[in-house]
């Protein structure tokens, strides 16, 4: 038997939905065929008021030993570091993080705000957000650079807004099921199973992001990366391998691509004109490449692609 408990902090309960929706496996294969036992879970758990004290508290002390502790949303710090902004169970949230984590085998981090603080923590970040181990780009979070679980494990980042669900369960049952020796992560503490390949990789409309045919909302056949700001090519996640709901991705709906699985999500903190659009030099040139491509090479290849495309566009003029 696994133990889990999960917790939420500043959040929307996007991923907890996300995780309801798991398929592969699902929450009930979770529970009856790899033997997770939900302690306790904010939506699903049947426990309340002083029930939840009870089960926190006893997974604290180490009565009932906690294999695996999941938190979902921000790290609410505030005001002045006493995270009085977001009290649970009669204690500030920060304080149950800090015990449980403190005890459990595995701690993972579900979603943005709780991987890097996501869009709760965009300056002036009034309740003082952070993620559990990263502040956007920056190691550290509210637990600190140097955080280890019992079993040796730095927090284990599975970002998304929302994550999908396969990356949630896949993860808990490699826990429970004694294969996390198997498992790498990556720069960020991500597990590279999922976070190796860029969105870019299986989407669509990939043949025109190499012939430079723009695209926009709603259009067939051009690449979104050029005009409406589509971050598939500088974003690690396989959503379009592990598709969503086995059908779909916001690429293949001709949805640009957020960049949410990258630590500096939202990116540009939500500056005027930078949300689904192409932040660029001169109007033309665009600002972010994609990764591993040197800026000046990628704008030379491109300006020699489109006017290659142009010389062989029939002339209609009169």
């Amino acid at each position: 038997m696994t133990n889990l408990i999960w917790l939420k902090g500043g959040a929307c309960s996007g991923n907890t939905m996300s995780f309801l929706n798991a398929e592969q496996p699902s929450v009930i294969e979770l529970i009856t065929d790899f033997g997770i036992r939900i302690l306790y879970h904010p939506t699903i758990g049947l426990e309340i008021g002083e029930q939840v004290n009870e089960v926190l508290n006893d997974a604290v002390s180490g009565e009932v030993p906690l294999d695996i502790f999941v938190f979902e949303g921000s790290v609410i710090q505030g005001p002045g570091g006493s995270g009085k902004m977001n009290y649970f169970a009669h204690r500030p949230m920060i304080e149950w993080i800090k015990d449980l984590a403190g005890v459990a085998r595995y701690v993972v981090a579900i979603g943005d705000c709780a991987t890097w603080g996501g869009i709760v923590a965009v300056p002036p970040n009034p309740t003082e957000s952070t993620g559990m181990q990263y502040l956007k780009k920056d190691k550290g979070g509210f637990l600190g650079e140097d955080f280890l679980s019992k079993a040796g494990w730095p927090v284990i980042n599975i970002p998304g807004c929302p994550a999908h669900p396969d990356w949630m369960t896949q993860i808990l049952v490699a826990i429970a099921t004694g294969r996390m020796d198997e498992m790498k992560l990556d720069d960020y503490q991500r597990p590279k199973t999922f976070f190796t390949d860029f969105v870019q990789t299986g989407c669509t409309n990939a043949v025109s992001f190499i012939d430079k045919i723009k695209g926009g909302f709603g259009k067939r056949g051009g690449c979104l990366f050029y005009e409406v700001g589509c971050r598939g090519p500088m974003t690690r996640a396989s959503c379009n391998r592990i598709l969503w709901n086995r059908t779909s991705s916001k690429t293949r709906a001709n949805h640009p691509c957020l960049g949410c699985t990258e630590p500096g999500f939202p990116h540009h903190d939500l500056k005027k004109g930078s949300v689904l659009n192409t932040m660029k030099y001169l109007g033309h040139f665009p600002k972010e490449v994609p990764t591993g491509s040197n800026k000046v090479m990628f704008y030379l290849r491109s300006e020699t692609s489109r006017l290659w495309s142009d010389k062989d566009k029939p002339n209609t003029s009169k």
